[in-house]
């Protein structure tokens, strides 16, 4: 089961690590647009290149058309795609200032604890995009500048938030399996001998 769920998870975040780089590319791409559309508007370019800096703003040079609404959407999908890899490689962030001079049974407990509280959210998270992606599809909303349908962006980011919600289920069940067995299951890096 474990190598199945890790497979999701990496899965997931190779998805996200792509639509983020390819978010990166058109962000670079819109920056170089509008400075390249800045300067063929500039007195400088206008005044020893008239006819080109006028054929280069007829092509199109400028920011790409709805880039902030790309990136918007497209983010909240990369950031629900890194979340199942992050839970079961247990990279969110902890304080262990006091957790270290606990017990290790103690130290289950509150994992067990966390990983329920976590998966609880990442299940609610889920619920609430799938009625906002309802909701949206009912109302047919659509984006400002390119107009396509708000609802896919939440669908995306439903998808990506069950994977995360069904990876957190697994991490709360293993670390159920864990304070009442005590053994490691998935390790964490905090399991240590006192």
């Amino acid at each position: 089961m474990h190598k199945l769920m890790m497979g999701l998870a990496k899965a997931m975040a190779i998805l996200g690590g792509i639509v983020l780089s390819a978010l990166i590319m058109l962000t670079c791409v819109s920056i170089l647009g509008r400075l390249l559309n800045g300067a063929f508007h500039g007195s400088f370019m206008t005044g020893i290149a008239p006819e080109f800096s006028h054929w280069m703003i007829q092509l199109g040079v400028g920011p790409v058309n709805g880039d902030f609404e790309l990136v918007e959407a497209g983010v909240a999908f990369a950031i629900f795609c890194f979340l199942p890899f992050c839970q079961i490689t247990a990279g969110h962030a902890s304080v262990d200032i006091l957790t270290n001079s606990f017990s290790q049974g103690v130290n289950r407990f509150l994992r067990m604890v966390t990983e329920t509280v976590f998966a609880a959210v990442l299940i609610l998270i889920a619920w609430k995009l799938g009625d906002g992606m309802i909701s949206k599809r009912s109302y047919g909303e659509t984006t400002l500048l390119l107009e396509f349908p708000i609802w896919w962006a939440y669908a995306l980011s439903f998808l990506a938030s069950l994977a995360a919600a069904v990876v957190g289920c697994y991490m709360a069940g293993v670390r159920f399996v864990e304070f009442f067995t005590g053994r490691v299951i998935v390790w964490d890096g905090v399991e240590t001998g006192h």
